[in-house]
C-alpha cells in the first residue's frame, strides 16, 4: 500500500475494497461520524459488519455496563466498547471467514458542544484489529480534544481522525513516525489536540509509545504529553485532574542535584503557603520543545534522554510546546483549579520580564503577567548562587519601565523566594556537568543523582 497522502474518502475506500478487512463501528455521543465516511466512500458492505450508536445512557449501560466513575467519555468505557464489539465479531464470524479475514472493531465515545455551551469537547477513540488472519488482536487508543468552535466542525474533524486511525493501523505500522504523520492527514492545524496515544499488540511491536507521543508535541498535534512516575504515558487530565500541582520548569540537560533541591524546596514552600498535605501535591518536572530563552528547538532524541533520566528518578514529567509561562499556566488550568505553583531558578527572572517575549499580546508584559498569576497561582524563585553573587527576587533589578509591575507582584506575594542564599549550596548548572565529563573529571558524579549517572555518562561524549 502506497504511503502517499490520501484524502479521507480515498482512505475509507482503500479499506472498503480490501476484501480482507471486515469490522464493526460503535460510536457514542457525536453521531456515527466515522462510519459515515465509509458509507460515503462506497462498497461499505464489503467492510462493515455492524454500526451501532447508543445515545441513551440506559441503553449504553445495558450494552457495556456502568462505569464506577459514572462517566461515559473515559478510557475504561472505550476499552469495554472495543472488547464487546471485537468479541462479537470473532464469536459470530471467525468460524465462517476467519481464515481469510482480518477483523477489526472501531469505537469512540465523545462529547461535542458549541463554544457558547461552556462544555469541553473531547473524546476517546480506538481500534482493535488483527494484523493477519486469526492473529491475536493489536490495539491503538487515543484521547483527543476537539478545538473548533462549532459542533459540526468538531464532528468533521472527528470523522477524519477516525478514518486516519483505522487506515494507519492497517497500512502505516512500519515505524512510529510514519504512523503519526498519517494519523493527521487532511486535518487542519488547530482543530484537534491529542493528549495521549497508546499502542499494544504484535502489529506495534517496533513502536516506542513515548516517542510517538513526543512526536505529536513536536509536530504541533499535541499541547503536552504527561508521563507518570511509573514511566507510562497517561492522559494529563486523568493523571492531574483536580490536583494541587507544583511545576518545575528547567532544561534538565542533564538533571542535577540542584534540580532535585529546587523541587524539594518548592514543594515545602507550596504546601506551607496553601496549607496542603505533601501527599495531596503532585510535583511535575516540565520542559518544552521550543525554548525561547536559549533560542533552540529540542530534538526527539534529546527529549527522550531527558524523559529517560526523569523516569529513572520516578518523577512525573510534562513535555510541552509552551515557550511562555502563562501558556503553561492556562493549559494546567484546563485540568485543575486547585493551587498551582511554578518554580524556577532566579537566573530566569531577566528573561521572564523581558518585554519582547510578550510582543504577541496586545497588553504586552502586563497582560502576560495577568494571565500567569492569580489568587491561587504562584511563581516561586530559587536563588541563583555562585561564589561571587546570589540572585533572589530582592536583588533582581528589572528595567525601570516595568519596576512598578514587578513591585506589585512581589508586594502581593504572587512571586516569592523559596529559600535564602545561606540555605543552599552553589547552583549546579547542567552545562557544568557536561564540561566536567568532557574534561574526564569524575567529580561530576557527586553533582547528579546516583540513579542516572550511567545514563548521563552514555550520552555525554
Amino acid at each position: 500500500m502506497s504511503q502517499r497522502t490520501k484524502s479521507t474518502i480515498d482512505k475509507a475506500l482503500d479499506i472498503n475494497i480490501d476484501l480482507m478487512k471486515y469490522g464493526s463501528f460503535a460510536e457514542i455521543g457525536a453521531g456515527q461520524e466515522v462510519a459515515r465516511q465509509f458509507f460515503q466512500a462506497g462498497k461499505a458492505s464489503q467492510t462493515i459488519a455492524l454500526t451501532i450508536s447508543a445515545y441513551d445512557m440506559t441503553y449504553s449501560d445495558i450494552i457495556y455496563g456502568k462505569e464506577k466513575s459514572g462517566r461515559y467519555v473515559c478510557e475504561s468505557r472505550l476499552r469495554k466498547m472495543l472488547e464487546k464489539e471485537y468479541t462479537k465479531l470473532i464469536d459470530r464470524l471467525d468460524a465462517t471467514r476467519g481464515s481469510k479475514t482480518t477483523f477489526f472493531a472501531f469505537a469512540d465515545t465523545v462529547a461535542t458542544a458549541s463554544s457558547n455551551h461552556g462544555s469541553k469537547s473531547h473524546g476517546w477513540m480506538g481500534v482493535r484489529f488483527q494484523h493477519k488472519p486469526q492473529s491475536a488482536p493489536s490495539e491503538v487508543m487515543l484521547h483527543m480534544r476537539l478545538l473548533d468552535k462549532h459542533r459540526l466542525q468538531q464532528q468533521d474533524a472527528l470523522s477524519v481522525l477516525g478514518v486516519n486511525l483505522i487506515h494507519s493501523a492497517f497500512y502505516s505500522t512500519k515505524d512510529t513516525e510514519t504512523f503519526i504523520d498519517h494519523l493527521f492527514d487532511d486535518i487542519k492545524a488547530g482543530s484537534i489536540s491529542v493528549d495521549a496515544i497508546h499502542f499494544s499488540g504484535e502489529a506495534f511491536k517496533p513502536f516506542n509509545e513515548i516517542k510517538a507521543n513526543l512526536l505529536m508535541v513536536e509536530k504541533g498535534w499535541s499541547d503536552a504529553v504527561y508521563i507518570n512516575p511509573e514511566g507510562q504515558i497517561q492522559n494529563p487530565s486523568d493523571g492531574l485532574w483536580g490536583k494541587n500541582i507544583l511545576v518545575q520548569r528547567a532544561f534538565y540537560h542533564p538533571v542535577t542535584n540542584t534540580h532535585i533541591d529546587v523541587a524539594d524546596k518548592g514543594q515545602q514552600h507550596f504546601t506551607k503557603e496553601f496549607d496542603l498535605r505533601a501527599n495531596d501535591t503532585t510535583t511535575v518536572f516540565e520542559f518544552n520543545f521550543n525554548n525561547r530563552i536559549k533560542k533552540s528547538t529540542l530534538s526527539i532524541e534529546e527529549a527522550l534522554i531527558k524523559v529517560e533520566m526523569l523516569s529513572a528518578l520516578k518523577k512525573p514529567i510534562l513535555v510541552t510546546n509552551f515557550s511562555l509561562f502563562y501558556q503553561l499556566k492556562e493549559y494546567l488550568r484546563l485540568i485543575s483549579d486547585k493551587p498551582l505553583g511554578i518554580v524556577i531558578g532566579a537566573s530566569n527572572l531577566e528573561k521572564l520580564f523581558d518585554e519582547k517575549f510578550y510582543s504577541d499580546l496586545s497588553g504586552g508584559l502586563l497582560e502576560g503577567m495577568g494571565k500567569l498569576l492569580d489568587k491561587s497561582t504562584r511563581l516561586y524563585i530559587y536563588p541563583h548562587k555562585t561564589p561571587l553573587i546570589c540572585i533572589q527576587t530582592k536583588t533582581f533589578n528589572p528595567n525601570k519601565n516595568i519596576r512598578n509591575v514587578y513591585s506589585h507582584l512581589i508586594d502581593n506575594k504572587l512571586i516569592q523566594d523559596i529559600s535564602g542564599c545561606d540555605q543552599i549550596t552553589e547552583f549546579i548548572h547542567s552545562e557544568d556537568i557536561v564540561k566536567l565529563i568532557k574534561k574526564k573529571d569524575s567529580s561530576w558524579k557527586k553533582l547528579v543523582p546516583h540513579e542516572i549517572q550511567n545514563i548521563i555518562a552514555k550520552q555525554v561524549k
